[in-house]
């Protein structure tokens, strides 16, 4: 299949400061398909020739011009619409943007990592909500479909996690199942046996659908804690017998999306971010503080449900992924989401077809409690999905921005020059007029 493939330099040229340099950064948006297959997509060397490719869906994308697909597991989704003279067409996947029904793709979150210790990329693909999580195995370059194993049956919420939980170098599943919430862990003697489930919580109300779960050092003892609406649960000194972890109740969100614990003001504690809500509005920051000796947390709006509430007039709805990482390589972890497209369809949700933006937010330190997130709009036609990815994937310095959804697939390169300090100060984002 020849993939029609689309290149548009973003309408709107981001800047920022990196090393003391002023850096003007470019995004070019590449469109990979206009088919729906996934609400997620990540990158790796999948043919193991030192350059990056993208996987999303059934299909991984060979770089470096990700112009050629190849199928590792079965593409079998299509749907029929009807043209206007009547006729209909097939169209291979989902029903998305190119149709006009609201459907769900089987594919919700993709991870790449090396799971047998072979030196090749192997694929791991998060499901529709409360169905397996499995890895491809990577066959070295031979084509055709990769041998799935399935590591975990039941992976509830809708942004479980994949990162290290127990500190010993390689990932764990972070997730609801059950009722619970849970991680799941590899033998790594035989990874592609199912992972051992290890409840963190008591038993609960959590289901398939849950929205929002995260991780970090909350408590700055070294250890990564679970993030969740509710509260935050402290990982116990040893996880040998299988504890549950202390709850400490806080209310975060109502029900968000990915959650990270990260020293936004650089006072030397961690703090919360997180997505008000996955279908609503609201983008916070929580500092953290100290009351009474213990641990807890004062807001503050970063973008809320007016433009009003956010210094630079931004408001954008269904962040239903938020992304941590530096993108301008300041040494300090920047913030990236955006806008859901037709997250239940062209109805139901607010503002269902307002554009699918993607945002950088760079975090802008002033001192304990005081950080600037000034927003940078990367593209305002592809959004994000359930996930949302940045990494380098080609050879600069400067990482780019990866996502699957409803429109397609989508990679936004990234590309960055000096200028002089005039011009970089009239290019950056000014504070909206009261």
């Amino acid at each position: 299949m020849k993939l029609a493939i689309t290149i548009v330099t973003a309408a709107v040229v981001t800047t920022g400061l990196a090393a003391e340099k002023n850096l003007v950064h470019t995004w070019t948006k590449q469109q990979l398909t206009k088919e729906f297959w996934s609400e997620g997509a990540n990158f790796g060397d999948f043919n193991h020739d030192g350059v990056m490719d993208i996987c999303a869906g059934p299909f991984w994308y060979e770089g470096p011009g990700l112009a050629k697909r190849h199928e590792f597991y079965p593409a079998t989704q299509s749907f029929t619409v009807k043209k206007a003279d009547g006729t209909e067409e097939k169209i291979p996947g989902f029903e998305g943007a190119l149709g006009k029904a609201n459907t769900y793709s089987k594919n919700f979150l993709m991870f790449t990592y090396d799971f047998n210790g072979d030196g090749w990329a192997d694929i791991l693909v998060m499901g529709f909500p409360g169905e397996d999580t499995s890895w491809y195995e990577n066959p070295k370059g031979r084509e055709g479909h990769w041998q799935k194993h399935i590591i975990f049956e039941v992976t509830d919420n809708e942004s479980p996690g994949f990162a290290d939980i127990t500190g010993d170098g390689k990932p764990e599943l972070l997730c609801n199942s059950g009722g619970y919430f849970v991680y799941a862990e590899a033998d790594w003697k035989q990874p592609d046996r199912p992972w051992k489930m290890h409840k963190i919580t008591p038993k609960g109300n959590w289901q398939r659908f849950t929205h929002g779960i995260g991780f970090g050092d909350v408590n700055g003892d070294g250890k990564p804690d679970l993030l969740e609406a509710d509260a935050w649960w402290e990982q116990p000194a040893s996880l040998a017998e299988d504890k549950e972890w202390t709850k400490h109740p806080f209310k975060f969100n109502r029900g968000g999306s990915q959650m990270y614990a990260y020293d936004f003001d650089g006072d030397g504690d961690n703090d919360v971010v997180t997505a008000m809500e996955a279908h609503g509005f609201g983008l916070t920051w929580y500092e953290n503080v100290k009351e009474n000796g213990e641990i807890t947390f004062k807001p503050h709006t970063i973008m809320g449900k007016e433009p009003k509430d956010n210094k630079y007039g931004v408001k954008f709805s269904q962040l239903h992924s938020l992304a941590l990482a530096d993108v301008d390589g300041d040494g300090v972890m920047d913030l990236v989401t955006g806008k859901r497209f037709w997250a239940h369809g062209s109805e139901g949700d607010v503002e269902p077809n307002a554009p699918a933006v993607v945002y950088w937010f760079r975090t802008v330190r002033k001192g304990p409690g005081n950080v600037d997130f000034v927003p940078y709009l990367l593209d305002n036609d592809s959004g994000v999905g359930t996930q949302v990815v940045v990494g380098k994937v080609d050879k600069d310095e400067y990482p780019e921005v990866v996502v699957g959804n409803k429109k397609g697939v989508f990679v936004l390169h990234h590309t960055a020059k000096a200028v002089s300090k005039e011009d970089w100060q009239k290019s950056q984002p000014q504070p909206a007029k009261e």
